[in-house]
Order: C-alpha cells, then structure tokens, then sequence
C-alpha cells in the first residue's frame, strides 16, 4: 500500500525528532506525549504514524510503527527503520517478547498493594466510541488478560503503581485497574478522578515507562521515557517518593 508523505509543518518536524529517546540503523524511539494518537486518530491532526515522514530516506521509506499506545498514554514507542526490522519485531512481538512497564496515578493503593488481575475483557462499540469491561471467560468474544500491579508509594494523597500488561488488549490496564476499584486518576472512561492531590488531572495518568525488547542485532534492549512534566508535578503534590 503506497502512503502519501503527509505535509508536516517546521514546528511538527521539530517536536517529533525532540521526542526522540534512541536511535539506531535498526530502530527509533519515541518519548510520545499525551493527547497525540499512534495511528489512524479520528481526529483531523497529525497521529504519530503521520510524524514518520519526518524521517523518510531519499528512496521514499520511513520508519513504521512496531505497537500502539492509547492517544491519552504518554511513553516509550518503538518504530522499526527497514523491513528486515519490522518483520523481525512483529514476529517478536507476537511471541510476546515485549516487556512493557507502565506507571499510573491512582487516588488510593490498591489493596492488598501488589497482585496480579487475570479476567478476561470484551470491546463493545457504544456510539462512535469502543470501550472493553470485564466479563466472564465464557462470553462470547471474550480475550483473555492478564496485568500484574505493584505499589511503588502511597500517600493519603494518593499512590504511584507499576503496571505490567502480560497481554496486549486494548485499555487493558485501565479496565483491569477500574475492575478492583481502583481507576487511573484522569480516566474518565472507566471512572477514575478528575482531580489528584487537590489539583486537576485533566488527562490520564498513565505512562510507559520502559519497554524491554530483543532487538534485530541480537540480544535485549532496554529503553526507558521520563514521566511528563503534568505527571511529575502530581506525583509530588501528593508526596509521593521519585522512583530511582
């Protein structure tokens, strides 16, 4: 399928190679913000996907995203730069190769403080809008999930979770979280708080914090995004301890 080159601006080339957190002949990754869709968004904007273009070669090929992350979820985001890479990575990524780790803002600790979440989630289409619940494993259309949580710090305030998906479903660890009584603060699709430690959480404080892969030279990688400066600023207003 050829792709038209999409017409990025000086400013939107600018802030795409500032997100930038490792590059090398193989691969490319980003520090994606909040608020900008990986791919195919309905909104009329630039997703990240279009953003690639910034990094197109004189023949005409531009790195291709490898996975996806939430449009309201900031975080570490791999593309693959040539072909051989793409396909070595998908093939990875099926193998479930991929460990993802999150961290997210949440108004009390989950109780008991760290657990794993094993229910099985269906997506419903309501409007123009897709949601996933939890429903039981012999639903028709159900998908099996599995998340791991561990509290990092609490506060009366609040608490800071690390989150590991050990599957791919879409919202997964928002809907896994929501499910035992404890939404991402921000996420007012699945209930959590509109407010943290006193101050607005106007987005979802939900971030991918590292991203451990086997890269196409052989071997693991690790990469890991700092938390954006909203989350920061959050963290610390509920007294929370910075995470070494």
């Amino acid at each position: 399928m050829t792709r038209t080159p999409a017409d990025l601006s000086p400013e939107d080339i600018a802030a795409v190679r500032s997100w930038v957190i490792h590059e090398d002949p193989h691969v490319i990754a980003f520090n994606k913000p909040s608020g900008l869709s990986s791919q195919g968004g309905r909104i009329q904007a630039h997703t990240l996907d279009d953003l690639l273009w910034a990094f197109a070669r004189s023949n005409g090929k531009r790195p291709e995203l490898v996975h996806r992350l939430d449009r309201d979820t900031s975080g570490v985001i791999l593309a693959a730069k040539t072909k051989p890479a793409a396909g070595f990575l998908g093939k990875a990524m099926q193998a479930r190769r991929f460990k993802k780790t999150y961290l997210a803002l949440l108004s009390s600790a989950p109780e008991p403080a760290s657990g794993t979440i094993d229910a099985p989630l269906l997506r419903q289409e309501i409007g123009r809008e897709s949601y996933m619940r939890v429903v039981a494993p012999d639903t028709p259309g159900a998908q099996a999930a599995l998340s791991r949580y561990r509290t990092l710090a609490a506060s009366e305030d609040g608490a800071l979770v690390e989150l590991d998906p050990a599957t791919g479903r879409m919202h997964q660890l928002r809907v896994h979280m929501a499910s035992i009584g404890r939404p991402l603060a921000g996420d007012a699709r699945y209930g959590g708080a509109l407010t943290f430690a006193g101050r607005p959480a106007s987005r979802l404080m939900l971030h991918a914090s590292k991203l451990v892969f086997p890269h196409p030279e052989g071997g693991y990688r690790t990469l890991e995004a700092e938390v954006p400066a909203d989350f920061e600023a959050l963290k610390v207003a509920a007294g929370l301890a910075t995470v070494a």
